[in-house]
C-alpha cells in the first residue's frame, strides 16, 4: 500500500510540472476538460511508478501525457465526424496574446493525423529534438522528421503573416462588439475582409449556424439576423481579451450562458470570426 509520505513526495514532484503538461495535452486535444483528465491520469500513473528509477521526471511525464493523448485522439476522430455543426477548440481566455498555438492553427492541427500532430507540436512548438520526439511517440527520428515536415506543409498557411498589435487587436474587438450589438451594419462591414468567414460552435446544445458563413455577403446577412435578435435579447459584455491567441470578447447571453467571440485579423481587417456557444466547452470559464 502506498504510504502518505510517498504520495506527498509524488505530488511535490508532479505539481510544478502540471502547467507544462496541461499545455501539451490541451494543444494535442483542443479540450480543456480532456486535457485535465489526461494530466490527472498521468499523475495516477506517476504515483504508481518506481520514481527513484526515473532520471528525468519531466520527460517521463511528458511522454506519458503524449501517449495518452494519442490514444484519445483515435477515438476523438469519430466524435468529430458525428459532431453537430462546426467544431472549434475550447476557448482559453487570457489578458495578453500569449498563445503560441492560435485558434486557426488548432483547426489545422485537427486535420493532421495524431502522429503528425504530436511530432509537429513536440518539435516545432515545444522545442524537442527529433531524437527526443522519437522516444515520445515511439518512432525513429527520420520518421519523426517526415511527420513534422508533412504537418508543417499544412500549418504554413495558418501562421499569421502580419500579426496584429495587442492594442489594435483589442480596439477592433471593441468596435466589432459595438457594431454587431447595435446593428450598425455599415460600421461592421467596414471591418470585414472580402473573403471573411464566420464559424459558430453550438455543438447541438444551443442555436448556432450548422455551416460556416463564407464571404462578405454571407457574413453580413448572418450578422443582420443576429443584430435583429439582439435588439430584444441583449447580451452583456464580460471582458475583452485574447481567445486562443486572437483578440475577442466574452459575453453573457440572454439564456444565462457564456459565449466567446474571437477575431482573426489581417492587414487591419477581420478575416474570420469564431464564436463558441457550446456550454460544455465553456464550463471552465465560469
Amino acid at each position: 500500500m502506498t504510504t502518505e509520505p510517498a504520495l506527498t513526495g509524488a505530488a511535490a514532484e508532479f505539481e510544478p510540472l502540471r502547467p507544462k503538461l496541461m499545455r501539451v495535452a490541451y494543444r494535442m486535444l483542443g479540450s480543456v476538460a480532456d486535457a485535465e483528465d489526461v494530466v490527472q491520469e498521468a499523475f495516477i500513473r506517476w504515483m504508481r511508478t518506481e520514481r527513484a528509477e526515473v532520471r528525468q521526471p519531466e520527460a517521463f511525464l511528458r511522454r506519458t501525457v503524449t501517449r495518452l493523448c494519442l490514444d484519445q485522439l483515435k477515438s476523438a476522430r469519430h466524435q468529430r465526424e458525428t459532431y453537430v455543426g462546426p467544431w472549434l477548440p475550447e476557448p482559453l481566455v487570457e489578458e495578453d496574446e500569449a498563445e503560441d498555438v492560435t485558434l486557426p492553427l488548432m483547426l489545422v492541427l485537427e486535420r493532421l493525423s495524431p502522429l503528425e500532430r504530436a511530432a509537429f507540436l513536440l518539435h516545432d512548438v515545444f522545442g524537442l529534438q527529433f531524437e527526443e520526439v522519437a522516444v515520445e511517440i515511439e518512432r525513429d527520428p527520420a520518421a519523426c522528421r517526415q511527420l513534422a515536415a508533412r504537418a508543417r506543409e499544412h500549418v504554413r498557411e495558418a501562421r499569421p503573416r502580419f500579426k496584429v498589435e495587442r492594442e489594435r487587436g483589442l480596439e477592433i474587438a471593441e468596435a466589432f462588439f459595438n457594431a454587431s450589438r447595435s446593428g450598425d451594419m455599415k460600421a461592421l462591414g467596414a471591418m470585414l475582409s472580402a473573403d471573411v468567414t464566420a464559424h459558430a460552435d453550438g455543438g447541438g446544445k444551443r442555436p448556432a449556424a450548422t455551416e460556416p458563413a463564407l464571404g462578405f455577403e454571407a457574413v453580413m446577412t448572418q450578422y443582420a439576423t443576429v443584430a435583429s435578435w439582439l435588439k430584444d435579447n441583449p447580451s452583456t459584455l464580460i471582458r475583452y481579451g485574447f481567445i486562443n491567441g486572437l483578440p475577442g470578447f466574452v459575453t453573457l447571453e440572454v439564456d444565462g450562458e457564456l459565449q466567446t467571440t474571437a477575431l482573426d485579423i489581417e492587414d487591419g481587417n477581420i478575416t474570420a470570426i469564431y464564436v463558441m456557444r457550446n456550454p460544455d466547452k465553456l464550463r471552465h470559464l465560469h
